[in-house]
């Protein structure tokens, strides 16, 4: 997939969409145009549902193939939604906006580097993968600050050297620079992508698609 797309005008698609290897969870009544591309071009079935009667589902799920992360705060009738697909893990306290303060994928999880210890091992031992605690180009929202799939990990073009060495000690994954959207280095807000394509919000360059594709190893 090298293409674009907007969310009813608004490029930011990762904010209101959460996308595994399986799964695209979407909002209810979000575009039919939209679904049909995330079928289309990452292979997945839509699942529909509020998280806590938002539609901003991508920062507030986060997970892998293993399980979801979801807020507390999510209804009875949501998590029911979403066990039809996964184990459920619900996150409490103040830092519950899963998919902003993890980014994870079957490999590893980074979490926000202020979380109690406590809550990222249970969140790693939930996922089974290592937990990693830390900011990305300083931005300690981890799960916007970058994108993660089973083929790479693309992180905030400021992001340090000190940054990448911690991913690298805990992943054996590529892990690159990138941006969206013309220059936004909040990767996780405009891309949506899993083992089998990706799809970026619709002001992306051809360079930002460019530097995508290497990282998750799409390039021909």
């Amino acid at each position: 997939m090298t293409g674009t797309i907007d969310l009813s005008g608004d490029p930011n698609i990762g904010v209101y969409t959460r996308v595994f290897e399986d799964v695209a969870i979407v909002y209810p009544g979000a575009p039919g145009g939209f679904t049909d591309a995330l079928t289309k071009e990452l292979d997945v079935d839509i699942v529909a549902t509020s998280i806590q009667g938002s539609a901003i589902i991508g920062s507030l799920v986060a997970g892998n193939s293993q399980g979801l992360v979801i807020s507390a705060l999510a209804s009875d009738d949501e998590v029911a939604i979403l066990k039809d697909y996964r184990d459920v893990l619900l996150l409490e306290g103040s830092m519950n906006a899963a998919g902003n303060v993890i980014l994870a994928n079957d490999h590893v999880a980074a979490v926000h580097p202020d979380m109690e210890i406590d809550v990222a091992e249970e969140i790693g031992s939930f996922l089974s993968v290592p937990v990693v605690r830390l900011s990305l180009g300083g931005i300690k929202t981890v799960g916007m600050a970058g994108y993660a799939t089973n083929r790479g990990i693309l992180v905030h073009p400021r992001t340090s050297e000190a940054e990448i060495a911690a991913l690298e000690r805990a992943i054996d994954l590529p892990i690159g620079l990138g941006s969206v959207n013309m220059g936004g280095g909040l990767v996780g807000t405009g891309l949506l992508a899993n083992s089998r394509g990706y799809i970026a919000g619709s002001f992306t360059s051809g360079y930002e698609l460019g530097r995508i594709e290497e990282v998750f190893g799409f390039l021909e």
